[in-house]
């Protein structure tokens, strides 16, 4: 009976280790590391960061809810929204308290406009993941179910955490519109434009508080220059629509109602182009390219001097991928002075494309003239700039682009280097500062900013930078051969050795990290620890020539001289230019002669005693005999 409770004993006590903390690096752990890494993909803003990590999630735990949740974000990004739905629900169904996993499929329940399920998982999401997608989604949800307060919550925390994004603003716009507070709402959807001067929202809102005070000419204003960013807008023809018919202009009207997709069954004046544009759009919706086309050219057969056709022939093609029929429609379009800034821009596109970059630098700089916030045409005129060294204009490109797109940290990154290149350093550090501000977990930027910080001689900055890179990347060799040069520099011996150590253990293989060490330990007369490191290098790379004349210095400062004299005999071997190698050799075979040869001198000295001792006696007798003979 004793035997069997005692065993009964030790079988639990086996149990409760492994259902302890204690790690036996099976499948569970990685599974809890791959979930850590998962609840960070949202704030991360970089292509290639974003995908490293994902890749390393499914590697780490390629079943569990982490892979799952990225399966649900790669199907989102292609537009697969039923698959990405499921994936998410399959992520909650093994971990119920992933907030990431419940607030995407929360964003994506809301644009469906199932409302109550979407609040649902978007409240889990806030709560676990206070994301600025999931705010700003749950603000939205409020608003729709008039809950104004909670609405304007979430979106001012959408706005803290990502200032600058005009939908945001768009929605705080609404509620305050839905509130009656117009003037707010008005301040609201300006600064919507200010950030993105294309939206169409903020367009739209901005345009019936216009109407509601009975301002038609300046909301007509607005709407035929979101007509333009926005041509395919059904909303923003229609509105135009009732704004002209109210001004008594019935045949525009119904032109700006077809164009909408709707028509007017009282009126029947519609005009012929109206019906070929409506008809061409209609067709090209349905992917039917060449019917579209044709509709288009029937408008040109009565109206040959008409720019609409010709913009719509471009873009036609241009999705198409019909390349050089969309740069005849295009060229045709521009030709007539089309106030279309994507006709441009698109044209600089296929120009570039072709290397014809003397039409593009054209092209581009005739969208940026008709859209002078057209943010993605000053980026590729920059682009081309640079490349043919005309940096000034490029910096200036890049500075004007990131004005209207603050959030782009690559091109904050770039503008960064280019600033460096030009030894404008002062101005290097504001763009790598905004860099940071967007993506406060770039390591090249923390290691090209510590490295102009160092420049400029600001080590303490230079280190906090350099620190900083390696947390992030424990392996860039760079950050810590720097941090090195500058504690060496500053005598920081002891933060030194701590980098030193860290480098040693995270790459133990290498040889040059433990001769390193050494060289501190043997600075600071700790021998022991200074043999142990060199001991290391050489068991690494047998022929390491400093590493073992480095190991026979220490062995002489300690007095174990035949170590030292192996150690060096080795490092001439290794390497028999190392003079100093040859001089401690040298030191330690005088030493090691414990009897002496009888040198030439010595000789000499005996002789030269002997025949003074012979000629004083030779004297001494002389005297004696002549103080004989006077006697």
């Amino acid at each position: 009976m004793y035997i069997k409770k005692k065993v009964t004993l030790s079988l639990l006590a086996g149990t409760a280790l492994l259902l302890s903390g204690f790690s036996w690096n099976f499948s569970g752990g990685k599974c809890k590391e791959a979930l850590e890494l998962a609840k960070q993909l949202p704030g991360l803003h970089d292509d290639g960061t974003r995908s490293a990590q994902e890749a390393k999630i499914v590697e780490l735990c390629p079943d569990g809810a982490a892979a799952q949740y990225v399966a649900g974000r790669q199907a989102e990004r292609s537009g697969a929204a039923d698959t990405a739905v499921s994936a998410y629900r399959r992520a909650l169904q093994d971990e119920p308290t992933l907030a990431v996993a419940s607030g995407s499929l929360g964003v994506l329940y809301l644009q469906r406009g199932m409302l109550d399920e979407a609040a649902v998982e978007l409240t889990k999401g806030v709560a676990g993941a206070p994301s600025p997608v999931f705010h700003k989604a749950l603000g939205k949800v409020m608003l729709e179910k008039r809950i104004y307060p909670l609405a304007l919550y979430h979106l001012g925390e959408a706005e803290r955490q990502a200032p600058g994004d005009a939908d945001v603003m768009v929605g705080l716009a609404d509620v305050y519109q839905a509130q009656g507070q117009l003037s707010r709402a008005e301040e609201e959807y300006r600064r919507a434009l200010v950030a993105e001067p294309s939206s169409e929202q903020a367009s739209l809102g901005l345009a019936q508080l216009y109407l509601q005070r009975n301002e038609q000419d300046n909301a007509l204003d607005l709407l035929k220059k979101t007509a333009v960013a926005n041509p395919r807008s059904s909303r923003v023809h229609l509105l135009l629509a009732d704004i002209y018919e109210k001004k008594g202009d019935i045949g525009q009207a119904e032109y700006e109602r077809l164009l909408g997709g709707k028509r007017d069954p009282a009126i029947n004046t519609a005009t012929p182009q109206a019906e070929g544009i409506v008809l061409g759009d209609q067709l090209a919706a349905k992917g039917e390219v060449d019917q579209a086309a044709e509709a288009y050219r029937s408008v040109l057969k009565t109206l040959p001097d008409a720019v609409p056709p010709y913009e719509r022939l471009g873009a036609l093609y241009f999705k198409a991928g019909r390349e050089g029929e969309a740069i005849t429609a295009y060229r045709e379009a521009s030709y007539r002075q089309s106030d279309n800034p994507e006709v441009y821009y698109n044209l600089g596109l296929l120009h570039e494309k072709r290397g014809q970059l003397d039409e593009a630098v054209v092209s581009y700089k005739r969208a940026i003239e008709k859209r002078a916030d057209f943010a993605e045409a000053r980026l590729k005129l920059a682009d081309i700039r640079l490349s043919r060294g005309n940096i000034q204009e490029a910096v200036e490109q890049y500075r004007a682009f990131l004005k209207l797109k603050p959030e782009s940290a690559d091109i904050h990154l770039k503008l960064a280097r280019i600033l460096v290149q030009s030894n404008e350093l002062p101005h290097a550090v504001e763009s790598y500062r905004a860099v940071l501000l967007q993506a406060p977990d770039n390591p090249e930027a923390h290691r090209e900013l510590a490295a102009v910080y160092r420049a400029q001689d600001q080590s303490d900055k230079a280190i906090e930078h350099y620190k900083r890179a390696l947390e992030l990347a424990q392996a860039d060799a760079e950050s810590r051969n720097a941090l090195v040069t500058i504690y060496v520099k500053n005598k920081q011996y002891d933060d030194l050795v701590v980098l030193l150590e860290e480098a040693a253990e995270l790459t133990p293989d290498d040889p040059n990290n433990h001769y390193r060490l050494g060289l501190v330990y043997d600075f600071r007369k700790e021998y022991d620890s200074a043999i142990n490191s060199y001991k290391q290098a050489v068991a690494l790379k047998g022929d390491h020539a400093r590493a073992l004349h480095a190991l026979g210095r220490v062995y002489m400062k300690t007095g174990r001289l035949t170590e030292a004299r192996e150690a060096l005999e080795a490092a001439k071997l290794a390497d028999p230019n190392l003079v100093e190698t040859a001089i401690l050799l040298n030191n330690i075979r005088d030493d090691f002669n414990p009897t002496p040869r009888k040198s030439v001198t010595s000789k000499k000295s005996k002789s030269k005693k002997k025949a003074t001792t012979n000629r004083s006696v030779k004297k001494a007798t002389t005297k004696k005999k002549t103080a004989a003979k006077k006697k």
